[in-house]
């Protein structure tokens, strides 16, 4: 004879978890984040503008992106359109994906819940995969140049893309920033220093004197300086302590096309360009080139 059916006991369902705002757009997660230049005051977004207080109005370009240039043309020029379209095809290739993994998991690392800052985003290739591997932060690609800007603004569902200029200021409200990336740009350490909260991390990534090292001479173009890590470090160090450094270098395997991509998406582009063409017609066919960069976070 069966004895009486023993007890059961629903689970507990526990805390339930956190779910990341939803919002109409990303421009209106980051609009908390961003100062009006002109005055520095807080902004919101309304009709597909960003206004602030003082009633500073800035405009959401057709191209999905929003112009904080204010004042005088900016010194600054930025990557070309041809630039970074020798960029994303060298990316959307896996080139550099290992690269992008890496600066990724440094983004990630604390599970950022906020905004994440790319300055000089270019095509926003580093800054998307960061958000993909922080899904509860949303991400806003600065850049000077136009081309980069609109491109940035379909880089990921969670991106916002802003044209401003580093060296005037960053329009973003003190302390506003969970994380700010910079891969192969200039920065600007103080304004980072600023606009970072408490704990956050400014996530740098940097070729080091052996990138791309196979193809600098044979196609004369501008290397490393040997000591561009202690200078970074150095220049960070008023604000910033270094927390983590990795070096991340492996063999790629680069057709023609490749290298010619390789080579106009960066610094080299215009230098020695016209007799280019000839040269890398020379090189072997696939040739083996190393990725080599360092990713260091520094924490305020």
């Amino acid at each position: 004879m069966n004895g009486p059916a023993p007890e059961t006991r629903e689970a507990s369902p526990g805390p339930t978890p956190r779910r990341p705002t939803v919002h109409a757009t990303p421009l209106a997660a980051i609009a908390p984040a961003v100062a009006c230049p002109e005055c520095r005051a807080g902004v919101v977004l309304r009709d597909r503008r960003l206004v602030c207080e003082s009633g500073h109005s800035f405009d959401l370009a057709k191209q999905g992106y929003v112009s904080l240039l204010t004042g005088a043309a900016t010194k600054m020029t930025g990557d070309t359109a041809d630039m970074l379209d020798a960029r994303a095809r060298f990316q959307s290739a896996g080139h550099f994906d290992l690269i992008a993994r890496a600066t990724a998991e440094a983004v990630a690392d604390g599970a950022p819940t906020g905004t994440i800052l790319e300055i000089g985003a270019g095509t926003g290739y580093y800054l998307a995969a960061g958000l993909d591997a922080a899904p509860e932060a949303h991400g806003i690609a600065l850049d000077v140049s136009k081309p980069a800007a609109r491109r940035a603004a379909r880089a990921h569902p969670r991106a916002a893309s802003i044209l401003s200029d580093v060296w005037r200021g960053l329009p973003i409200r003190d302390r506003a920033l969970d994380r700010v990336l910079c891969v192969f740009a200039p920065r600007n350490p103080a304004e980072v220093a600023r606009v970072l909260r408490p704990g956050g991390a400014f996530v740098v990534v940097t070729p080091t004197p052996r990138h791309l090292g196979e193809l600098i001479a044979p196609l004369d173009m501008v290397g490393v300086q040997t000591d561009k890590d202690a200078r970074l470090t150095d220049a960070l160090s008023a604000n910033f302590r270094r927390t983590d450094h990795d070096t991340i270098e492996y063999e790629m395997r680069l057709d023609h096309a490749a290298i010619a991509n390789v080579v106009g998406m960066g610094p080299s582009a215009h230098h020695a360009a016209e007799s280019r063409g000839h040269s890398i017609a020379a090189l072997p066919e696939p040739m083996a080139v190393t990725a080599s960069v360092t990713v260091q976070i520094y924490r305020r």
